[in-house]
This record gives structure tokens, sequence and C-alpha cells, in this order.
């Protein structure tokens, strides 16, 4: 199945950065952390006197070691025998191919449910990119304010303040990732209808490629040279467009995960039990056509 480009670029997951706080290795100053210049290097361990050694003849150099780049001999290895294949019967041969080009990712440009998906969720993602940096600066002030405040206090007191300042910045890790979960999965859930729509085995790119009786549709940054009469790219986009100038996206703050456990539309578990559903199915009388041939853009 064809996977749109433009789909997995649309939002990164906004999580809040947590740099760890860097422990100092007074006790253990190997020099790792700090240049090598800072520090005094540890004196060489007294080496033994060289023994004299007793002239040996040399040994006669291998041909592995004398010419290291050589190709060497493969081994001889057993050879199982196999049987024969059988005679396979001549069949009716293939239909010839139409082909037909398409470019996802203009299609994904020119779509009005495309655009309003990156309108409205590229709002939220930056809301909550907002919302990471003012908490990011007040846990920062509220760190430098126990800094300061340190020598004013106990050592129990600073214990307790460090410990709330872990905890609420575990506490933003938690909410920050959630809600960056939440914008992420809507994503998918709003351009997944997209793709249906294009996709599906009666879907847009299927009804025009018929429409000009190709059977064979590849994407256009896998062809090198075409004609134009065989690109299908405007003429998809602008049936999207009239097929599906919108789509479902859930409410701001609402967990797509909960809202398919309500039950109150399907999921994509039912669309995974039952792949081909039953709008797929052609009439009876409707003589059978040769399937056309998505080949998926890696």
């Amino acid at each position: 199945m064809m996977r749109p480009a433009s789909v997995g670029a649309l939002l990164a997951a906004t999580v809040l950065a947590v740099a760890p706080a860097a422990h100092a290795q007074a006790a253990n100053n190997g020099g790792w952390f700090v240049p090598k210049a800072a520090h005094p290097e540890a004196p060489a361990a007294a080496r033994p006197a060289p023994r004299r050694s007793v002239p040996m003849a040399e040994a006669p150099v291998e041909d592995d070691q004398a010419a290291p780049n050589a190709q060497q001999a493969p081994p001889v290895l057993p050879l199982p025998p196999i049987p024969n294949p059988p005679t396979v019967a001549k069949g009716a041969a293939p239909p010839a191919a139409v082909i037909g080009v398409i470019n996802v990712q203009a299609v994904m440009q020119m779509s009005s449910a495309a655009q309003e998906i990156q309108q409205v969720l590229g709002a939220r993602r930056d809301k909550l990119a907002q919302a990471v940096q003012r908490e990011e600066g007040a846990w920062r002030g509220e760190q430098q304010k126990l800094q300061s405040e340190a020598r004013s206090l106990t050592a129990d007191q600073i214990q307790l303040r460090e410990r709330h300042l872990q905890e609420r910045r575990a506490k933003d890790q938690r909410d920050f990732g959630n809600q960056a979960r939440i914008v992420q999965e809507a994503a998918q859930v709003a351009f997944h209808q997209i793709e249906r729509e294009l996709e599906q085995g009666n879907g847009i790119i299927a009804a025009v490629a018929g429409a000009h009786n190709m059977n064979l549709v590849l994407h256009a940054e896998q062809v090198v040279l075409h004609v134009g009469e065989q690109d299908i790219t405007e003429e998809v986009a602008n049936q999207l467009n009239k097929t599906l100038p919108h789509v479902f996206i859930p409410d701001e703050g609402v967990d797509p995960e909960q809202l398919a456990k309500s039950g109150k539309m399907p999921t994509t578990a039912d669309e995974q039990r039952a792949p081909q559903g039953p709008e797929q199915a052609a009439p009876a009388s409707t003589p059978a056509q040769p399937e056309s041939v998505l080949r998926q853009h890696h």
C-alpha cells in the first residue's frame, strides 16, 4: 500500500528536553571530563630492562601474511541434491502495461484537507512548544532561586526543595510528552483519512487510473522520463478536493486513543481485521477487471 511521503514529516513530537545535571567527579579525577593539560600526567611505570633475545631462525612467511589482499580460494563444501522443478503449464499473458505516473507529495500539497490539517495541528504544536518554553523558564528560575538561597537553608530544606524540583521536572516530562503524543496521533488520524481516500480499492487513484485505462501507476520519483499525458497528479488532486475537502480532526486535548475506545467510530483495529471492506467487492454483474498495481514508494 502506498504511503504519502509528506505524512510522516508533518509533526515532530514536542517533548520537554531534559538535560540531566552533570555530576562532577572530584574524587576520581581521571581526565575524562577535563582537558588533558589541566592535570599532571601520571608517572610512567618503570619498564623492565629489555632482555637480550637469542637470534632465532625466521619462520617461513605464510601466503596470507605475505599477500593480505590476495583473494583466498573459497572452501569446498557439500552440494546436496535438489529436485528438478516441475513443468509449469503456460497461461494467458498479462495485459500490456498502460503506465501512469503520480506525485503523491504534490497531491498532498494541493489537498485542501491536508492544508487544513497542517494549519490546525500546526497551531496546536506551536502552542505546546510555547508552554514547554514557559515551564522550562519557570523551572530554571526556581533552580536559580534555590542556589541563591542555599546558604540560608538547612541541608534538609535544600534536599526537600531539590526533590520538589525533580518531581516537577518528571511531571513536566509526563504531561508534555502526553500532550505531544495526542497532537501526533491526531495528525495520524487526520492524514490517514486522506490516505484511505486515495488508496482504497475503489479510491481516487484507482478511479482516475481506470478512467485512462491505466493498469500500472508509479511514483514520479521512480520515473526518469514520461510524457505529460501519463501524469495523473493534478487530476487526482482535483478529485480529492471534490470528494474530501475536509477531514475529521480530534478536538484539542481529546486523546485519540480514548476516542477509539469510546466506540463512537471504527478504529484502526477494525481496519486490520477487515482490510477489504464490503465496498470493495465488485458487483456480480460487473466483469472482473485486472487489479491495478500501486507500488509502494520507499
